[in-house]
């Protein structure tokens, strides 16, 4: 077994701390390698490395920056095989998933490197004769990037892609269920000419090195993708500096299925939102509302395709559709969810048992039918391959069970009526609305939540703005 350590300032370095973190696979609960629970010092130290390298990397044009990030993509695409199969093994997806990730990863460090020669201030009119206006968008200075472990590697390039190119540092911080695949970005990134300093990557517990990072004088900006409760903690260390916080946090996304719908084609769209990633993806699906008049139709084929899925161990089957939840607790909140249903008179249409395995999480895909509006399983974040069905009367109904959440990121409608299509987007509270297709969010895009789904966004042309801060010059002629 590997043990492996921080990377600060172009390094791989020890950690001054003394604890040490055990990385297991979610598929057969072997061990895989371990990864320091990095100290305050080790926080110092990269917070430290990074802000020397910012200092010049900010005064390159932009379009120099972007080269560094065109490296980093080709490196990453040199290694799509064996970085897929890192993922699987420590994070549970399935390995078409895993080279998508991968692929994508490297996509989006291009695509944030097109950005280069698109970033724009503005020219303001002045009240003042002889005077002009200008504002510029400059650099924040060193980023602290805490990770999730749904979509370990692709979080390394949504938060350092449009921090790089932007003129920024950054300090990474991966899930400790996931820490692996950062070790081997680390291991691609010196082998190109990107400055020493400007990404930093140190491992640890959210309690330890998680919250050294975020309660950090030096540190401009935390980006932060994971749950509720974690994002609340962060933004109360943050708050004492003042830190500006970006902040990605859970979905608990209503899928509304309308009377005149295409029914084959929302079972296909909401399973796969179910089974994508073993249901672990905060944008997907998490509780549909189906049109009565149709509902019995729609539970009967999605019941029928749910029971249909298949689900093991992702690197010794390659034809399973998902693979293991990431670990015990996440099994158990999710078993918990469809118990409670199940005791307030829900009923499980097919699956809600663990799946069998050896050693793995596992559960089996649930399709739970009766679910109220008041209920657990309709109101918090499962994570898990189970769809709660809700009945409805009417659209009034839909769009108010619908908005009747603490989340707002992501939410979707079936239906051939573009009167209601049109209305649900005016209606529908949430960051993202998808129309007759799965949930899954473009890159040019901007993904970002309402309420207790989060702060801030990420992708696209806002996503980039938040890695800057303006400054507005009064520029006066004599």
């Amino acid at each position: 077994m590997q043990n492996y350590d921080n990377f600060i300032d172009g390094k791989f370095k020890p950690s001054s701390g003394q604890d040490r973190i055990t990385v297991f696979n979610p598929s057969t609960g072997e061990p895989i390698c371990t990864v320091p629970d990095s100290s305050v010092a080790d926080v110092n130290e990269a917070v430290e490395a990074a802000e020397a390298a910012q200092k010049d990397w900010a005064k390159r044009p932009a379009i120099e920056r972007a080269k560094a990030l065109r490296a980093l993509a080709a490196k990453i695409r040199e290694q799509v095989e064996p970085l897929a199969r890192l993922i699987t093994e420590e994070q549970g997806k399935v390995l078409d998933l895993a080279r998508v990730e991968v692929a994508f990863t490297a996509d989006y460090f291009d695509y944030m490197a097109e950005w280069a020669r698109r970033i724009e201030g503005e020219i303001v009119e002045s009240d003042r004769p002889g005077e002009t206006i200008l504002l510029f968008r400059q650099p924040i200075g060193v980023i602290g990037g805490i990770l999730p472990w749904n979509f370990p590697f692709f979080l390394i390039a949504r938060k350092a892609a449009p921090a790089l190119v932007t003129g920024n540092s950054i300090v990474i911080k991966p899930s400790e269920e996931t820490p692996h695949n950062a070790v081997k970005f680390c291991e691609l990134m010196a082998q190109t000419d990107l400055p020493a300093g400007l990404i930093n990557v140190v491992h640890g517990r959210g309690a330890t090195a998680g919250n050294a990072l975020a309660s950090h004088a030096r540190i401009g900006m935390i980006s932060f993708t994971g749950s509720v409760e974690t994002g609340s903690a962060i933004m109360a260390s943050a708050a004492p500096n003042i830190t500006k916080v970006n902040l990605e946090l859970g979905g608990k996304a209503p899928a509304i299925v309308m009377g005149d719908a295409d029914i084959d084609m929302a079972v296909r769209a909401v399973k796969a939102s179910r089974v994508i990633n073993s249901g672990q993806v905060c944008n997907c699906a998490e509780r549909v509302y189906v049109e009565k008049r149709v509902a019995g139709q729609f539970v009967d084929k999605l019941a029928a395709a749910m029971k249909g899925t298949r689900f093991g161990n992702p690197l010794a089957d390659s034809t399973v559709e998902y693979g293991p939840l990431i670990n015990e607790a996440g099994y158990k909140k999710v078993d918990a969810l469809v118990r409670s249903a199940m005791a307030a008179g829900a009923t499980v249409a097919t699956g809600g048992q663990r799946g069998a395995s050896e050693g793995g999480y596992y559960y089996e895909p649930t399709v739970v039918t009766g679910c109220t509006q008041e209920m657990d399983i309709v109101r918090r974040e499962v994570f898990g391959p189970v769809v709660p069905v809700v009945e409805f009367e009417d659209l009034d109904q839909a769009i108010a069970f619908a908005n009747d959440s603490d989340y707002g990121l992501t939410s979707s409608i079936y239906t051939r009526d573009l009167n209601v299509a049109l209305r649900a987007c005016q209606e529908i509270r949430f960051g993202e609305t998808y129309i007759n297709r799965e949930n899954f969010e473009a890159m040019q895009g901007f993904h970002a939540g309402w309420r207790k789904s989060g702060i801030g966004g990420a992708d696209g042309k806002h996503g980039l703005y938040e890695f800057t801060q303006t400054h507005v010059v009064y520029m006066q002629r004599h």
